[in-house]
This record gives C-alpha cells, sequence and structure tokens, in this order.
C-alpha cells in the first residue's frame, strides 16, 4: 500500500459535486429538488468520509456509484434544470465516479509476484465500475441476523467434524461422489438477443448426504432441483467442445451468451459450446436476485452449491462424451472461473483448462466484502473465518492438484481487480505450478479490452486440439 494523504483530494472532487447537486435542487422547484437529493446526498456524504475516514473499501464503492447516478440523472437534469448547470454536473459526477477509482487503486495493498497498477485516469475509472457494482451489491445482498450466526456456527462445527472423521479435509477429492450419467435431458428451441440455442435441461439429482449439517434446508430449495444449460453444437458430431462457465449473478441466456460470444467460439473457431447455469441461479434462483445464496455468509450452503455445481457439470460432460470422442474444455469467468479450476481437479478428461479472473477463496471473499458489522457479530458469537475456510475446503480448487496438463493451462487476471483481489488469482497461479499468465491492467469487467486475453484464450483452445 503507499502512503496515504491526510486530506485525499479524491474526496474534495466528491464533496463539490455532491454540494452542486444539492445547490441545484434546492434553487428550483420539487421535481429539481428530489432529482438532486439522491447524487447530492450520496456524493457529498462519500466525499466527507474518504476524508475523514480513508481507507475504509466501502466510502470508494459507494462514491463511485453515486457518480454513476449523477451522470444518469444528468440526463433528465438537463431538461429539468437547464441545459448548461445539467452538463456542469454530469462532468462533476464523471470526475467523482473517476476520483472514486483513483482513491481505491491508491488505498488497496499490494500483493507478491503481482505487477503493481499503473495510476491512470483509464484505470481509475475501470476501478470505479468494479466498486460501483460492490457497492450495489452491499445495497442489494445482506448477511440475515440473528440466529442465522448461530446456525451457521452450529453447522461449521458439526460439518468440520463430520468432514475430519470421514478424511475429507486431507482427501477433498473424496468429498465429490460420481455423479450417474446423464442420457436423456429434455432439448428445446430457444432464442435470446439473436442468439439460437438449445436449452438442456434435466433432474440434477444432487442431494447432500443425509448427515451433512444444513441438508434439510438444502434440498427444499425446489427450483434449484432442476438444472438448465445452454448448448450451441454443429451438425459434425465430432467437432471439439467448450463448456463454458458464467460468473456469479449470471445465469441468464443473454448475459451468458454475453459473456462466451458463440461469434468467436462457435462460428469462428467451430467449437460447440455448453453454457451449464450454476445452483441458485437463473431459473434456478432461490431469492429475488440471480445467485442469491451461494455466497451468502452461509458456509454450508456454500459448500452444497460448489458440490452440486460439480455433480450436474459432470453430469452433462457424460451426456457430451456419449455424442463424440472429441476433446472438451473448460473456460470460466469469475465465480466461473472458481467452478472451472474445481473442475480441472476432479476430471481426468479435460484437453485444457482457462479460468479467467477466478474467485479461489469463498472464505475470504465474504470477509472481505459482507456487512462489516454482521461479520463482527458472527465473530463474536464464534464463527471465525479460518473455521468456515477449513470446511469449504472440501470444494476449494486450491485443496487438490490439477488434473490438466500444465501446457494446458491458462489462467488471466486484473492487478486491480476489485471483485476478486489480484492475490486469489495468484494463488491459484502458484497451486498449479505457475503456468501460463496474464495480468492486465485493468479491473474485474474490463478484461475484454485486452487483447493478450483474446489471443491466449485462442492459443490455449488451439493447442490443446479445439480447433474444427
Amino acid at each position: 500500500m503507499v502512503e496515504q494523504p491526510r486530506w485525499p483530494r479524491e474526496g474534495w472532487v466528491a464533496l463539490v459535486a455532491g454540494i452542486a447537486w444539492l445547490a441545484a435542487g434546492a434553487s428550483g422547484g420539487v421535481a429539481d429538488f428530489l432529482l438532486g437529493l439522491v447524487p447530492g446526498a450520496l456524493l457529498a456524504g462519500a466525499g466527507a468520509g474518504l476524508l475523514f475516514w480513508s481507507g475504509d473499501r466501502r466510502i470508494p464503492q459507494t462514491m463511485a456509484l453515486a457518480g454513476l447516478v449523477g451522470v444518469v440523472l444528468s440526463i433528465p437534469g438537463l431538461f429539468v434544470i437547464g441545459w448548461l448547470p445539467g452538463l456542469a454536473l454530469a462532468a462533476l459526477s464523471a470526475a467523482a465516479t473517476v476520483a472514486a477509482g483513483a482513491a481505491s487503486v491508491r488505498q488497496e495493498p499490494r500483493h507478491d509476484q503481482v505487477p503493481e497498477p499503473v495510476p491512470s485516469w483509464q484505470l481509475a475509472a475501470q476501478v470505479a465500475l468494479d466498486d460501483a457494482l460492490l457497492a450495489h451489491m452491499h445495497f442489494s445482498i445482506s448477511l440475515p441476523p440473528g440466529e442465522f450466526a448461530d446456525t451457521v456456527l452450529r453447522e461449521v462445527r458439526g460439518a468440520r467434524e463430520l468432514f475430519e472423521a470421514r478424511g475429507w479435509l486431507e482427501k477433498p477429492e473424496a468429498y465429490h461422489e460420481l455423479p450417474p450419467s446423464l442420457d436423456a435431458p429434455r432439448v428445446e428451441a430457444a432464442k435470446t438477443l439473436r442468439v439460437e440455442f438449445e436449452h438442456v435441461s434435466f433432474e440434477s439429482g444432487y442431494e447432500p448426504r443425509g448427515d451433512e449439517p444444513g441438508r434439510d434446508r438444502w434440498v427444499s430449495y425446489e427450483g434449484n432441483r432442476t438444472a438448465h444449460a445452454w448448448v450451441k453444437r454443429h451438425s459434425d458430431r465430432d467437432r471439439p467442445w467448450l463448456i463454458c462457465i458464467h460468473g456469479y449473478q449470471m445465469g441468464l441466456p443473454w448475459m451468458d451468451w454475453g459473456a462466451f460470444d458463440p461469434r468467436v467460439f462457435h462460428e469462428r473457431m467451430g467449437l460447440n459450446l455448453l453454457l451449464p447455469v450454476l445452483p441458485l441461479h437463473g431459473a434456478r434462483r432461490i431469492g429475488r436476485t440471480s445467485g442469491d445464496g451461494f455466497l451468502s455468509g452461509n458456509v454450508l450452503d456454500s459448500v452444497h452449491a460448489e458440490a452440486q455445481a460439480m455433480w450436474d457439470i459432470r453430469r452433462l460432460l457424460s451426456w457430451v462424451r456419449q455424442q463424440t470422442e472429441a476433446p472438451v474444455g473448460v473456460y470460466g469467468l469469475s465465480l466461473g472461473g472458481y467452478n472451472t479450476a474445481l473442475l480441472a481437479s476432479l476430471d481426468e478428461d479435460l484437453a485444457c483448462a482457462i479460468p479467467g479472473i477466478p474467485a479461489t477463496d469463498v472464505s475470504r471473499l465474504v470477509w472481505r466484502h459482507g456487512p462489516p458489522l454482521q461479520l463482527r457479530y458472527m465473530e463474536h458469537l464464534g464463527v471465525e473465518r479460518s473455521d468456515a475456510a477449513e470446511v469449504l475446503r472440501v470444494v476449494s480448487p486450491l485443496a487438490t492438484p490439477p488434473k490438466v496438463p500444465r501446457e494446458h493451462r491458462l489462467i488471466f487476471g486484473g492487478v486491480a481487480d476489485r471483485l476478486v483481489p489480484p492475490d486469489q488469482v495468484r494463488d491459484l497461479w502458484e497451486h498449479w505450478e505457475r503456468p501460463e499468465m496474464i495480468w492486465y491492467q485493468g479491473a474485474h469487467l474490463t478484461f475484454p479490452l485486452d487483447a493478450r486475453i483474446r489471443r491466449a484464450v485462442g492459443s490455449t483452445l488451439q493447442s490443446a486440439g479445439l480447433e474444427a
């Protein structure tokens, strides 16, 4: 971490922008006041917070979100407040957004074996997008209070005793049972955003073992019992397959096909594509938002979500291998990178594995991004991160060596990633015996801007035989 100034200039930018919004709202009627209230209050509050309490990650996150809200609201502001004031407010809001990213870059610790971020307004803008997304998640997702912590504590202690007695903490691979083959899933034609594909669905059949803590709650998630996947395949059965695993809060066709462009992988490279929907995502969700419950702080739900993800994807793999002997590779992003790395430690016949911007440690993510007050309450009751990490070991990609040949492994990560800190990516790289690694000067959401990643992904697929 670089030396921090006493009065960071980025805080003044947000404070001025907030005051300007509040002044513009106060100078007009009710519509002006309501329009200026939200961005004004958030920007002024975040700016003051950065000046007085610099170092709290949530301050630049809120500041980035407030700046983006200000940019958006400045559009109707052109008509409500006036063209010149509206343009000035848009410029101030954009400046506050970039300033939030710059403050976030400066206050983040540096990590061994990770290149240092090179400060620039472009990098600050990319980081601000990450921070704004995190702020939105903080507003929309929280750890359940009260008895939740007692349940987590009881289940973590029970699971640790059970997993240790069964030998799963020492040999995590043994925790994952080989699922039955998938012979005749339901296949229906579907279309989204001009992408025609097949919607594959089947009854997952996964259930935690009868004595596992949290089992009854998990099997009560009825919508999660049906597994889904999106498929785009050629008529030629000998084409190679690429399994593409989506990130957190995705699992919807338009989002997944947007992340794994079929024009590149299906049309240009000639691959068959299989996009599984992770548990608790998309049509399998149990809350308002896709992914609710996967990383909620409920440790055993996270264990079962990952175990079921492996179960479902391995069933889909069996279905693919019934159709062809062509090579099959796997490529995942973010949470999908986590699942890519975990799958590569369980399946012996994958041709290649490409975890992109991969999360690798669920407990560290929850303790980094979770609500501080609720996390402190859980710790007060006895729920420690180390205990959670030990139980999560049975589904950790860092606990089992990969089975994919080293020369067919590729990892990439952002040096200023805020959703998945770069030390998590580095840990996988070291665990995987330091295969090809691409660090890009960017944040979590902006890896597509780096042409080196596109070239490296294509090269890895081709060298592994995934070329039609």
